[in-house]
């Protein structure tokens, strides 16, 4: 019979053997036993109304002024809805759908340093910070192309970084999120795979600018929606599979996220890989913003986004 009196020596052999089972979390009295086993198997852990609506409606106003063009951040990508951009002319944000690298925008990248926020990543990364890729993602209402939807993916496939274990995804819902205006849809245990090969998907319609999805997966495979509340936060492993389906409402489904890694994560040749189509991509669209020759590397176009966000900035 279980005696509470044990439960100490039950806590503390736990620990031992989560330095030799638990490859993905870092014991660091911030997870419980039960969530650092969660994460072990899914690759993902929810966190509920981590981040306050004061700061959410300060991102709010700061993407609304961006999309008036009230501010210019340097770097920044705004991406638009090829449906909506070309159906109709829309006014202000009607027709971004994503900015993606706003760490030039002090307003924005306040997200990327909330103390909230660390606490939680350091326990997939270790002390040594970095914010490596940043959004803003406002999914349109869709245009009747199905292009609302992002295809399932890793995000691995966009890093030329590693170790894939010491970087996670903080995606903040900065309002309802549910089925209805697309929400995450991740597979949980993929993260556990390999990185597969990506391309755009074979959808009706076109699709939409670095939009890549997982060229084969088990579509039969278990799926979760990971419908959330505004403030609540998904921590994810760059390896799961995830996307999002269509937004089928008449209103903006708004998230910000960063992509971090430990500083101590390193470049690597994405040539001969699956990879190479994403470098191909990326190299072009940075050589034809910031007219630059096509002497960029893959890694130039990351090593300039990365901003230390705690502890040494060591290898990235």
């Amino acid at each position: 019979m279980f005696h509470v009196s044990k439960l100490p020596f039950i806590m503390q052999s736990f620990r031992k053997l989560s330095h030799v089972l638990l490859q993905y979390s870092f014991d660091n009295d911030l997870l419980t036993p039960e969530q650092r086993l969660f994460y072990e198997e899914n690759g993902f852990i929810l966190i509920k109304n981590l981040v306050s609506d004061k700061d959410i409606e300060s991102f709010r106003k700061e993407f609304e002024r961006i999309c008036r063009r009230e501010v210019e951040v340097p770097g920044l990508v705004v991406m638009r809805d090829l449906a909506i951009a070309k159906s109709e002319f829309v006014a202000d944000q009607k027709a971004v759908s994503k900015l993606q690298d706003f760490q030039e925008d002090p307003e924005l990248f306040q997200y990327c340093t909330l103390p909230q926020i660390l606490k939680y990543v350091e326990c997939f990364t270790g002390p040594n910070i970095m914010a490596m890729h940043t959004m803003l993602i406002n999914k349109p209402p869709d245009a009747g192309k199905k292009t609302s939807r992002h295809p399932m993916h890793q995000d691995l496939h966009y890093f030329p970084f590693r170790p894939a274990d010491r970087i996670v995804c903080s995606w903040t819902a900065m309002e309802k999120v549910n089925r209805q205006n697309g929400c995450l849809v991740v597979l949980p245990g993929t993260h556990t795979g390999t990185l597969q090969e990506h391309d755009y998907p074979e959808w009706e319609g076109g699709v939409n600018k670095m939009y890549h999805g997982v060229r084969g997966y088990d579509p039969k495979h278990p799926r979760v929606h990971l419908e959330m509340e505004k403030g609540d936060t998904v921590f994810f492993h760059p390896l799961l599979i995830h996307g999002s389906g269509m937004n089928q409402t008449q209103g903006f489904r708004k998230a910000i996220s960063c992509h971090y890694a430990s500083a101590d994560c390193y470049y690597i040749d994405v040539k001969g890989t699956t990879q190479e189509n994403i470098e191909k991509e990326v190299q072009d669209i940075a050589a034809k913003k910031y007219a630059l020759d096509d002497n960029i590397t893959f890694k130039d176009t990351w090593a300039f986004r990365g901003r230390l966000v705690q502890g040494e900035r060591i290898s990235l």
